[in-house]
C-alpha cells in the first residue's frame, strides 16, 4: 500500500469529510477555516495555509490496554501563516485541560541531554543576573522539576507553574514549590499583588502551546521585576522547515515562532527581545532573553536582518513545504515495506509526541513496526494512538534484537545511539527519518 492509499484509508476512518491528502503541485489553496481564522498574536484575520496533515489523534493520548477496544478522537492539523505579523500556527485549538492534565505522560527527567541542557541554562542565569537567596526565579510548564533543582541547590527561591498533576508531584517530592495550575495574567497579578514579583522568569517550550498567547505574554510582564529578565526557549520555525521537521508538529503545538514574530508579540506587551541564541535542541530551537528595557543586541539585529533576506516573513518561504513533507514520508514508508519484504523486523525508538505525528501521517502501524521502547516508565505497556503500536521497556531491543531500529527521537540521536552501543556493535542499525532518511 502506498502511503497516500495508507492515509487515505486512515482518513476515511477517522473522517469521510477528509479531502486528499495528495501533495499538491503548487502552494496550497488556503482554506475557508485558515481565510476566517484570526491570527493567534496579532489578531488579523486571513492567515495562509500551507500544510494539512488531516486528521490525527493528540500527540501525548497513549492508549492503555483497557482502551484498546475504543476509538481516540481526532482532530484536524493544519498549518497557517500570519500575513501580517510572521506567526505560523495551527488552526485547531483542543482545550488545554484536555492536553495537559489528564495523564499527562511527558517527564523532563528522563532525557539525559535535556538535564544537561538545562543544567547549564540554569547555571548561566544564576550567573547572568548575580542571583542569590534574595531572588525569586519562576518557571512556567516547570514539570518534574528537571531544571529548578538547579537553583534550588543553590538556596534560591523559587514557584514552579505546571497544571500536569503527576510531574507536579514529581517536582514537589524533590523539594520544589510548584503550583498546579496554568499560567495566566490573572495568576500574575495575583502573585504581584502578594509581593512575589519575579527577577527571573523562564518559559521554555511551553509559549508555543499556549492558546491565549497575548495573555500570557503579558502575564510575564506583569510578573516581572522592573530589572528582571525573561528567558524563553522555543523551536525555531525556520530549522523546521529548512529540515523538513513536520514531525514536530502537533496539537500541543499552536504556534511556530521566528525572531520576526517573537518580537512583533513581545513589543505588543512593552517587552523587548535584547538577545538570542541558537540551541540544537528539538532540531533547532531559540533561546530569547527579553526584558522592560529596549536593549537590543547584535544577535537580535542579525537574525531579523537574516530572516528577511531569506523571507522568512513571507508566505512564499513557506510554499514548497508540503510537497518536501509528502516526499519523506512516500520514502520511508517505501523502505520500510522493502525491509519488511526482505525478511526484517523492525522496532521504533521514542514514544515521544513527533513519533505520532510521524506515524499516523505515513500510516505505519504495527504491520511494519512491531513495537517501540522508551526510557519513560510512565509510557511503558501503553499504546501510541491510532498506531496502536505497543511501548514497551529500551531492554526489549537487545532481548528481541530487531534488524532495525527507526529513530522517532532523531533529536537525541547521539544520546540513544551512545546509550545502544551494544546493539549496534552486534550489527543492528537504526533508521533516521528526519532531516533525510539515513541509517547509523
Amino acid at each position: 500500500m502506498s502511503i497516500k492509499e495508507s492515509i487515505e484509508t486512515r482518513r476515511t476512518a477517522t473522517s469521510a469529510k477528509q479531502e486528499s491528502v495528495e501533495a499538491p503541485a503548487a502552494a496550497p489553496a488556503t482554506s475557508e477555516a485558515a481565510f476566517r481564522a484570526s491570527c493567534r498574536s496579532c489578531g488579523k484575520r486571513g492567515l495562509l495555509s500551507f500544510l494539512d496533515l488531516g486528521h490525527t489523534p493528540l500527540a501525548d493520548g497513549l492508549v492503555s490496554a483497557e482502551q484498546l477496544a475504543g476509538s481516540e478522537a481526532t482532530y484536524p492539523l493544519e498549518v497557517t501563516f500570519c500575513p501580517e505579523c510572521a506567526l505560523v500556527q495551527i488552526l485547531e485549538t483542543v482545550p488545554p485541560e484536555t492536553l495537559f492534565c489528564q495523564d499527562y505522560p511527558y517527564y523532563s527527567s528522563f532525557s539525559d541531554y535535556w538535564l544537561r541542557h538545562s543544567r547549564e541554562n540554569a547555571l548561566d542565569l544564576i550567573e547572568r543576573c548575580g542571583l542569590d537567596e534574595r531572588s525569586f526565579v519562576v518557571e512556567i510548564a516547570s514539570n518534574d522539576g528537571y531544571l529548578l533543582r538547579n537553583f534550588v541547590e543553590r538556596k534560591i527561591p523559587v514557584l514552579g507553574i505546571d497544571p500536569a498533576e503527576g510531574p507536579v508531584a514529581a517536582a514537589r517530592e524533590l523539594g520544589i514549590p510548584t503550583s498546579c495550575t496554568f499560567f495566566t495574567l490573572e495568576l500574575a497579578e495575583q502573585l504581584r499583588s502578594e509581593g512575589r514579583s519575579a527577577d527571573v522568569i523562564i518559559a521554555n517550550n511551553v509559549l508555543a502551546h499556549v492558546a491565549q498567547t497575548n495573555d500570557f505574554v503579558e502575564g510575564m510582564r506583569t510578573l516581572l521585576k522592573p530589572d528582571g529578565l525573561i528567558a524563553v526557549e522555543v523551536p525555531y520555525v525556520r530549522d523546521l522547515v529548512e529540515h523538513c521537521e513536520f514531525d514536530t508538529i502537533y496539537h500541543q503545538h499552536l504556534c511556530y515562532f521566528s525572531v520576526t514574530a517573537l518580537d512583533a508579540l513581545f513589543r505588543r506587551h512593552q517587552l523587548y527581545v535584547n538577545h538570542v541564541k541558537r540551541l540544537p535542541s528539538h532540531g533547532g530551537s531559540l533561546r530569547v532573553y527579553a526584558g522592560r528595557r529596549d536593549d537590543r543586541t547584535d544577535s537580535v539585529r542579525s537574525l531579523l536582518q537574516e530572516e528577511r533576506a531569506l523571507g522568512v516573513d513571507q508566505f512564499e518561504y513557506f510554499a514548497d513545504f508540503s510537497k518536501r513533507v509528502h516526499k519523506i514520508a512516500e520514502d520511508l514508508r517505501r523502505l520500510l515495506v522493502q525491509l519488511k519484504t526482505e525478511g526484517a523486523r523492525m522496532a521504533g525508538y521514542g514514544a515521544a509526541a513527533k513519533a505520532c505525528t510521524l506515524l499516523n501521517f505515513t500510516g505505519i502501524g504495527t504491520d511494519l513496526i512491531e513495537y517501540v521502547v522508551d526510557r519513560n516508565v510512565h509510557k511503558q505497556g501503553k499504546y501510541l494512538p491510532v498506531a496502536r503500536i505497543p511501548i514497551k521497556p529500551v531492554e526489549q531491543l537487545m532481548a528481541e534484537f530487531p534488524d532495525y531500529v527507526v529513530l522517532l527521537v532523531w533529536n537525541l540521536a547521539d544520546e540513544i545511539t551512545s546509550q545502544q552501543r551494544d546493539y549496534r556493535d552486534r550489527g543492528g542499525k537504526f533508521i533516521v527519518p528526519i532531516p533525510e532518511i539515513h541509517m547509523l
